[in-house]
């Protein structure tokens, strides 16, 4: 009775089939290593053949490139709107005036220090009646006692009188009892009067005078001292007060 077709595969499978399916796949792996060998040498110089080729085989991998990624579109922001400050109007300032320009090299003078008087006598002659304000002394002329606040100094008429210091002329008067009167105006408040004096005078209001200045001449003017001698009545006033003339007159020699 013949054996079904399985187990007559598998009989032959079990002898010697199994050693022709072995050599068939033997010479399928050989006649393929055949051709993968040859399909590599064909491309290779054939000087090349049997060299050794030696070193690293560099693979460059070449990466796809990556999808472009568009951001989504930021919605622009809303600007905040800041409110201006209000204006304020200034108030003007007052304009001011410029300062007069001072010269940069504008050297202030020092006011010059007035020199110091120099004094003489008006006139030389003798001293008829002296200075008295606390004492009561006799007057010829009027027949009484009185005060005499000056000096009078006996010269012939027509003698020169001069300034008894520098100063400017405050006044050329006529008085009603003492005549023609010269008044000189010195520093310091002082004062210098000459009475009866020639209605003549070399002097005018304003004129400045040195000392030993001519300013007159010796007259006949003075009604309350006609009983005395020719004479020139001099006075010294300091702030308007009678002062003793020997005070500021030199010694005589």
């Amino acid at each position: 009775m013949k054996k079904p077709m399985k187990d007559r595969m598998g009989d032959f499978m079990a002898g010697k089939g199994f050693y022709i399916v072995l050599f068939l796949c033997v010479a399928t792996i050989g006649i393929s290593g055949y051709y993968l060998f040859s399909s590599v040498t064909s491309n290779l110089n054939p000087t090349e053949l049997g060299t050794q080729v030696a070193g690293q085989i560099q693979v460059t991998v070449t990466p796809s490139a990556a999808p472009a990624i568009t951001p989504a579109a930021t919605p622009a922001a809303t600007p905040t709107l800041t409110p201006a400050p209000p204006v304020l109007s200034a108030t003007p300032a007052p304009t001011q005036q410029p300062a007069a320009a001072v010269p940069s090299q504008a050297v202030v003078q020092p006011e010059p220090t007035p020199a110091a008087l120099v004094f003489t006598w008006p006139v030389k002659g003798e001293i008829l009646s002296a200075f008295s304000v606390e004492a009561l002394a006799y007057d010829v002329t009027m027949e009484d006692w009185r005060t005499h606040p000056g000096l009078d100094i006996a010269a012939d008429p027509a003698i020169q009188v001069r300034a008894a210091a520098a100063g400017t002329v405050a006044a050329v008067e006529q008085d009603p009892l003492m005549g023609t009167v010269v008044v000189i105006d010195h520093s310091d408040d002082l004062r210098s009067v000459y009475a009866n004096l020639d209605p003549e005078t070399a002097v005018s209001v304003g004129d400045s005078v040195y000392t030993g200045d001519t300013i007159g001449q010796i007259g006949t003017t003075a009604i309350a001292e006609s009983a005395l001698p020719s004479h020139l009545h001099f006075t010294m006033l300091k702030n308007d007060l009678p002062t003793d003339p020997m005070d500021y007159l030199p010694s005589r020699t």
